[in-house]
């Protein structure tokens, strides 16, 4: 069986070709498949279009926030909610091409965990979109040592058991790729066909790319020290501390060995301040173990449904 999860925010001219689109390359894969549309709290007629063709096929299944809470909540409630042993993950804007699914599913088959779409002749403006996506792409792959060419393709397909494994808030659905390489699962890449987008407009600019960029550092920091922070924050604590006891006991041995004053040394404030500053980073640790403990314990989620279509 076969997920097919698709974030939409105010995409009401797209969602009827899409869905279209898909069920035509669908029925010839297979018999038992569900496509997840999730309304990321839109303000036009996506929703009620999406309700109409759930309301004539039980395969669409439709899920609506509350508010906009963005694609990687739109994309974690999807992931949530699948049910197949493959799930796919798509745009909504008719720019992915649902043609190429069956290419991803054949590479999947060559013993890969997740299968990337690379949108190797991108049909976007060169300025706003090619530029900041070639930049950040170079970036993510160089601090997350993935070495895919697009981590930008939502277009991508997954064995069940990964999705299950993440955590996507925030950006977070750009680095899934590299959230799965960390947890040990095999990334593979295909290249796939790339539209121009024909109706309604963008919802992203060459802004996001600085908003990538800290979110890749937060992923990297996340599949590192989430479970352990204390060790990041405890070490750099240990070393600003480490450093301030030696420059005081310097200073120390300085007065009481020579007689030098010290009311004019810079260092004595350095020295003050490094402990101060590692000790802040002991308790920035703890405080960081508190806290996952408490999400562990918890479970919150980042999103909040308003209502649901289609699902039992």
């Amino acid at each position: 069986m076969y997920s097919i999860v698709i974030p939409v925010y105010n995409e009401e001219e797209n969602v009827a070709p899409l869905y279209s689109s898909l069920k035509r390359v669908l029925d010839k894969l297979a018999d038992k498949y569900e496509i997840i549309f999730v309304d990321d709290g839109g303000k036009d007629k996506t929703f009620e279009k999406l309700s109409g063709i759930a309301t004539n096929d039980a395969h669409v299944k439709v899920i609506k926030f509350r508010r906009n809470f963005g694609q990687s909540a739109a994309i974690a409630a999807g992931f949530e909610h699948a049910t197949g042993e493959i799930v796919v993950s798509m745009d909504g804007d008719l720019q992915n091409t649902p043609e190429d699914i069956p290419r991803l599913l054949d590479k999947l088959g060559e013993g890969y965990d997740v299968v990337c779409g690379w949108r190797r002749k991108r049909r976007d403006p060169l300025i706003t979109k090619k530029v900041p996506s070639r930049v950040f792409n170079w970036l993510a792959s160089k601090i997350s040592g993935v070495k895919i060419h697009d981590f930008g393709c939502t277009l991508r397909v997954y064995k069940r058991e990964v999705v299950k494994s993440l955590s996507i808030y925030g950006e977070m659905h750009r680095y899934i790729p590299a959230q799965a390489a960390w947890n040990g699962y095999i990334v593979g890449e295909v290249e796939v066909s790339h539209e121009p987008r024909k109706l309604g407009s963008t919802k992203y600019g060459a802004g996001r790319i600085v908003a990538g960029a800290l979110d890749l550092l937060t992923s990297y920091f996340l599949a590192k020290y989430f479970a352990r922070p204390m060790h990041l924050f405890g070490t750099l604590g240990v070393l600003s501390t480490t450093t301030g006891v030696v420059v005081g006991a310097y200073l120390a041995a300085l007065r009481l060995v020579y007689g030098v004053s010290l009311s004019d040394k810079p260092l004595l404030l350095l020295a003050v301040l490094l402990v101060i500053i590692g000790v802040q980073f002991m308790v920035l640790g703890l405080l960081g173990e508190m806290y996952t403990k408490y999400r562990h314990e918890t479970g919150k989620k980042f999103f909040e449904i308003e209502r649901k279509v289609n699902f039992d």
